[in-house]
């Protein structure tokens, strides 16, 4: 993947949060910040491949990933990890909704 540097000007929250990340994870803080801005790119492409705005190919190739890669961002986007309790409660929510 190609990089390019860029001038910007970042908020001190996202230092902290970029500060503890070093902290916590053990990595440099520009690589924190790299994580950061990937993060939020990724979630822009995928809300703009599940509107219909890019096809498939195209969110892989923004991704610099494959697209059994989004595929599968896709399912976890959509069938999030739940709990136990979660399911139960919801099955309990939903028999109390019908006649």
């Amino acid at each position: 993947m190609e990089t390019v540097s860029y001038p910007l000007r970042i908020p001190k929250n996202v230092i902290d949060l970029a500060n503890l990340k070093t902290k916590e994870e053990h990595v440099d803080k520009s690589t924190a910040l790299r994580q950061f801005l990937y993060l939020g790119a990724r979630d822009y492409v995928m809300e703009l491949y599940q509107k219909g705005r890019i096809s498939l190919g195209r969110a892989a190739e923004l991704l610099d990933v494959s697209t059994f890669d989004i595929l599968r961002l896709v399912k976890e986007q959509v069938y999030p990890e739940i709990t136990v309790e979660q399911l139960k409660k919801s099955k309990k929510t939903a028999k109390s909704l019908t006649i």
